[in-house]
């Protein structure tokens, strides 16, 4: 058998000749790593590939039985060793399936440019298009752009599989793919470049894909500073000019410079929330890593701006400032002297290498005058003396080449980087408080206080000048640790400046008292002080009922003096962060959509009541059940006034990588921020609630579906059984994949399962329950309470952006599920009575919701209207699948061998290795749904 099987695409995806590209990749890859596998493996296990993956074709398309039988057969004869092969095989085939997917974005992106079409939907070309078609002045979107600010915030869950090393193989893959497209090429270099591809896809064959040793958070630091060099450094600074390029476009004026609207945050390295590996000494270090990535790749950018800049100073004639810049330089050698901007780079050089000396606490004595930068600005405001020289005489083109990027990072990132948030359970916040008022008042007893009187107690002593900690008193590890770590955020700022770390975000935020315990923990360590704040304390509002209470909450605490007082020092923003997640694990993904919704509407009004602005922090994640999908759309949805040009955004875990690993995917991905906002601030209805029967007709959807996934989850017997049996829960604690735990506790509980992993779990056995469970059920009783509820369904989808998104993120997961490779994980369950009793809830659920969902949207099939998703899926089900029923044996295998009598460790090892393989390729296939 030829590798053309490999390369194989299935016919239902010919239909576009503007994808042919896209096909021919994919086999090409497909039949390179074909042969690799052939080679490396033998030609049993190429064959065997082939097998599973026809067998398994016809088992998705029309769940024949007789290939079920075949697959159990096949795969349960497998020894750990060819299992993990066939996983190896087809799991490659997922991460090479996305690479040829990302260049393809690309080449079409380029191909409408180049044919002059129509900027594209998420583009800030679009935006601006729309913008003058909605005759706004330049001066309107000026004004925008110098209130905006606009933030996705990397964050470390335990989701994330990609590992470095095969990702930076990927990368490899993908800039070939990518040259290959650009340059047309001889034989003899096509040759060449196909022998390029298959020493890549050879040392991705022969690199792990998984780690052996669990992640540290300081490892973790370092993979979320991999995408600086990937992406942020370059494009944050390249957007930022080019949104200037076209404001100076459309007014005719000169190029003014923005501020920095654009600012990537991070929680890693500074989320402690069920993270004990967090701690002060960690979070000093994270800030350390970042600062010295900054400062190495502006002593980069520097170092090359000398060798470009050669003018020579018989030709040009310089500014007075360059001249004095000139003056202050050590080396007055004839050459330099010759070479104004080499000289006047030299003395920039000298002094970020000194800033950096001084960071690190290696400051020695100046002999020259020439001391380290005090700050960014500083640096910054030497490069934009440069800029004006050049300017000056005639050289705007220089200035607008690298100096100009460099500037612009220098605004961005300064000298620390990454705006790194602390997070903490207000649980935690609430002890270390109790045991600090009992020390210094014995008998305060603060954790059995009412909420109106630990009010009163908080207030009180924020007014107060005095420290509640004593060195003198021995407090619990706790409480030591939390006072370590708010004073290592207070040395950070006083070494760089507030923007190193800007908020305090408190988890679980279900109280007034909870924001002031914060405050006041901060008090402790100087970050609060004299009715000022020096970060912003932003409560994180996660589960229904705390989404439903946080209007209220904000209205009371504004009304106290002392912390009004914390949020006008904070230039008049209160940011307050929404839990997606966890709202969703709590109610659903229809009950959890619209609590946030609402929510957003009341806390519109109680801001604007008290003349706050409001800023909203969305803790969304990769996959739809977890807040996910497109976020272009999603940030359109969003209720008039909840955008207002300040939005903050999580990217979460394993989307990280597939967002910005690429640069121009990476780049394509801000714009949609950016973009986004902009149409979300200024071209959007102005109205706070939409019509007051869609809000009806949600309500009563939402109370259905809300009752619909709290009885099978938390009000079914046996439903924890259920799904620790059926999915990988168990196996995904194994993986080395991040160093926060799963669970927040040690129990089988779904209520102390962290809600990643449990949404996680649900992806990789394909039926992605977290995302659509209830929605079935509510549309049925909504439509036999309502004559003509269908026609009013299809006018909210027709007419109400939040709906449509929510309809539309459940069109895409239902798509990616499978009812036939959900049922084999069924048969994991032992107890075949709690199987078939749960098993067939889910299957009439998945069915009616199905039916429902394309009646509203008026589909005949899922993903009708998207054709973009609907190829990548066909692309991928081939490869996807086989995952799925080789992990269902080796799940069996495992649990057969830990429930024996005396399990055998050496074959246990190999299998669960199987099966971590497993969950990593399946993640790689859904992608964003994983």
């Amino acid at each position: 058998m030829s590798s053309a099987v490999w390369a194989a695409v299935e016919p239902a995806e010919e239909s576009s000749e503007k994808d042919r590209p896209l096909r021919d990749d994919i086999r090409r890859l497909g039949r390179l790593l074909g042969d690799t596998v052939r080679a490396q493996e033998g030609e049993a296990v190429y064959h065997l590939v082939e097998i599973i993956r026809r067998t398994s074709i016809r088992f998705h398309r029309d769940a024949d039985e007789g290939a079920r039988h075949e697959l159990e057969t096949i795969l349960g004869e497998l020894s750990p060793d060819v299992a993990v092969q066939i996983v190896r095989a087809f799991s490659y085939f997922s991460h090479l399936a996305n690479i040829a997917e990302d260049v393809h974005h690309t080449r079409r992106n380029r191909a409408h440019e180049i044919a002059g079409s129509a900027p594209r939907r998420g583009t800030v070309a679009d935006a601006f298009a729309r913008a003058a078609d909605a005759r706004l002045p330049a001066s309107q979107l000026r004004d925008f752009f110098a209130g905006a600010l606009i933030s996705p915030v990397l964050t470390a869950h335990p989701t994330e599989v990609r590992r470095k090393s095969t990702l930076n193989r990927e990368m490899e893959i993908a800039e070939l793919l990518d040259r290959a497209e650009r340059i047309r090429a001889t034989p003899r270099e096509a040759q060449a470049q196909d022998a390029q591809l298959r020493r890549a896809i050879l040392t991705l064959w022969q690199t792990a894909l998984l780690r052996r040793i669990k992640l540290t958070v300081m490892d973790e630091v370092t993979n979320g500073l991999s995408y600086y060099d990937y992406t942020f450094l370059e494009e944050v600074p390249r957007l930022l000019c080019a949104v200037e390029d076209k404001l100076a476009a459309l007014d005719g004026g000169e190029t003014a410079e923005l501020p920095s609207f654009l600012r990537i945050g991070s929680w890693i390295g500074g989320d402690r929330d069920g993270n004990p590996f967090v701690t002060a000494d960690i979070l000093g270090k994270t800030v350390e890593m970042h600062r010295e990535r900054a400062m190495r790749f502006y002593r980069e950018q520097t170092a090359a701006l000398a060798a470009e800049l050669s003018l020579a100073g018989r030709l040009v004639t310089v500014s007075d400032g360059v001249k004095a810049l000139m003056a202050t330089s050590p080396d007055q050698s004839m050459i330099l002297r010759e070479e104004p901007y080499r000289l006047a780079l030299s003395v920039v050089t000298t002094r970020l290498d000194r800033t950096a000396a001084a960071l690190r606490g290696e400051a020695g004595p100046i002999p020259d005058g020439l001391g380290p930068y005090p700050s960014a600005a500083a640096f910054k405001a030497d490069l934009d003396l440069i800029a004006r020289s050049l300017e000056a005489h005639g050289s705007r083109v220089l200035a607008h080449g690298r100096l100009r990027q460099l500037r612009r990072a220098a605004g961005c990132f300064g000298f620390h980087l990454a705006a790194v948030d602390l997070r903490q359970n207000s649980e935690v916040h609430a002890r270390t408080v109790a045991e600090l008022f009992e020390a210094v008042a014995p008998g305060t007893a603060y954790e059995t206080l009412e909420e109106e009187a630990r009010i009163a107690l908080l207030t009180e002593e924020l007014a107060t000048a005095r420290p509640l900690a004593s060195p003198f008193v021995a407090y619990s590890e706790e409480t030591r640790d939390e006072l370590a770590i708010f004073a290592a955020a207070a040395r950070a700022h006083a070494a760089l400046g507030e923007a190193v770390i800007p908020n305090c975000i408190i988890s679980k935020a279900e109280g007034v008292s909870d924001m002031l315990e914060a405050a006041l923990l901060l008090k402790e360590a100087g970050l609060v002080r004299r009715g000022a704040a020096a970060l912003n304390i932003v409560p994180l509002f996660e589960t229904i009922e705390d989404l439903r209470a946080c209007g209220p909450v904000m209205d009371r605490l504004f009304e106290i003096p002392a912390y009004r007082a914390l949020v006008d020092s904070r230039g008049g923003v209160q940011e307050v962060m929404l839990g997606y997640s966890d709202s969703n694990k709590d109610g659903g993904f229809v009950t959890s959509g619209w609590e946030l919704y609402k929510a957003e509407i009341g806390l519109v009004e109680v801001f604007r009541r008290h003349g706050v602005t409001l800023r909203l922090f969305h803790g969304r994640g990769g996959s739809v059940g977890r807040g996910g999908g497109p976020s272009f759309d999603a940030i359109l949805a969003q209720p008039g006034g909840a955008v207002n040009g300040q939005i903050r955004v999580t990217e979460q875990g394993e989307i990280i990588s597939s967002k910005y690993s690429n640069p121009e995917v990476g780049r394509r991905n801000l714009e949609i921020l950016v973009s986004a906002t902009l149409e979300a601030t200024l071209l959007q209805p102005g109205e706070t609630v939409p019509r007051a029967d869609f809000l009806g007709a949600m309500e009563a959807l939402s109370q259905s579906a809300f009752a619909a996934y709290r009885g099978l989850v938390y009000e079914t017997p046996g439903f924890e059984d259920y799904f620790w049996g059926s999915t990988v829960i168990s196996e995904i604690a194994t993986l080395n994949i991040g160093s926060r735990p799963a669970s927040r506790k040690k129990t089988r509980a779904i209520t102390a399962l962290r809600a990643i992993p449990w949404v996680f779990s649900w992806a990789q056995c394909r039926l992605m329950l977290p995302a659509w469970y209830g929605f079935g059920t509510a549309v049925d009783a909504f439509l036999a309470d309502r004559p003509g509820g269908m026609a009013e369904l299809k006018a909210m989808y027709r007419d109400w952006p939040f709906f449509r998104t929510l309809l539309s993120n459940m069109d895409m997961v239902l798509s990616k599920s499978s009812l036939a490779v959900a049922s084999r994980y069924a048969e994991l369950v032992e107890d075949a009575d709690l199987r078939t009793r749960i098993f067939s809830r889910i299957t009439q659920e998945y069915e009616t919701s199905v039916a429902r969902l394309l009646e509203i949207m008026g589909q005949t099939r899922l993903l009708e209207g998207n054709a973009l998703l609907d190829r990548s899926i066909r692309n991928r089900f081939p490869y996807l699948d086989p995952l799925n029923h080789v992990q269902i044996e080796l799940l069996k295998a495992h649990r057969a061998n830990q429930a024996a009598g005396t399990p055998r460790p050496d074959l246990d090892d190999k299998v669960l290795h199987g099966i971590q393989l497993t969950i990593n390729g399946i993640s790689a296939g859904l992608r964003n749904s994983g």
